[in-house]
């Protein structure tokens, strides 16, 4: 985007604030109108890929209300692209993360709005409207649940690690995970699969799960998530221990990091 010099960065706090107040307000709406019947749906990269009504109209609400208190921001969605913007800052939005378990009645989705400033995201949110839980952070601040402190599991060893990961949307790239998801089962506790990045991301972020690793996400995917999981206490880094991108992402607990790389690179050899 192109960025002109802004007099002062915008407090990382009030930025969180409004982060929460996004991501809460357009992800209780879109609880309470699904409704009890599953929406209707259309599809994007593949048949597996699924967007709903709720989906657009979540991010249309977060970019009206973005339109109308910052308007000079850059915008990321999801569902409708970017916004150029000529301040420093970036506003990321996934209106549903995990639409699957949406158009299921599942509560593992979430809504999550994250903002950087100059490509370093500074504050993020994570709605889970079904669950009744909103997961913040910025940067020096520490992560939240519900307004509470939250931090990392204390797990050290790698086969007492319980483990998150997701799947993508192609038949052969879903293979593909899956053998590697094999091959790791028997090196750690146990695996889980919630089918959204943004939740997995607080689960580790809150000692829920020890550990959670992913490949081919998009930057709307984790951005907020990210955050929330490094200022618990996460070691966060792409599957080769490198600094970490949407396209590859690892988030764990110290102490497991470094031995969840050696296992997860012995999988991913023999794929």
């Amino acid at each position: 985007m192109t960025a002109t010099s802004d007099p002062r960065p915008d407090s990382a706090a009030e930025l969180r604030a409004l982060c929460e107040r996004l991501a809460t307000e357009a992800g209780d709406a879109a609880l309470a109108h699904r409704g009890d019947d599953r929406p209707a749906t259309s599809t994007k990269s593949s048949v597996t890929d699924l967007v709903t009504e709720h989906d657009l109209t979540a991010e249309r609400s977060i970019r009206a209300t973005l339109e109308a208190e910052r308007p000079d921001d850059a915008v990321l969605g999801e569902e409708a692209g970017t916004r150029e913007g000529t301040t420093r800052y970036r506003w990321s939005i996934d209106p549903i993360d995990g639409t699957t378990n949406f158009f299921y009645g599942l509560p593992m989705w979430g809504t999550s709005v994250a903002v950087a400033l100059d490509d370093s995201t500074v504050a993020g949110a994570v709605r889970l409207p079904a669950l009744g839980r909103t997961y913040s952070a910025h940067v020096g601040g520490g992560a939240t649940c519900n307004g509470r402190p939250i931090a990392v599991s204390t797990t050290e060893r790698i086969d007492s690690t319980l483990v998150a990961t997701g799947f993508g949307y192609s038949a052969d790239l879903r293979v593909s995970q899956a053998a590697i998801v094999t091959r790791l089962i028997g090196r750690v506790r146990d695996i889980r699969r919630t089918g959204s990045a943004a939740v997995d991301l607080c689960l580790v972020a809150e000692g829920s799960v020890d550990a959670y690793f992913e490949e081919h996400l998009n930057d709307w995917d984790v951005a907020a998530g990210l955050l929330i999981a490094a200022e618990a206490g996460a070691r966060i880094s792409d599957l080769d221990g490198e600094p970490v991108h949407p396209g590859s992402v690892v988030a764990a607990t110290p102490g497991v990091h470094r031995a969840l790389l050696e296992v997860l690179a012995d999988a991913r050899r023999s794929d």
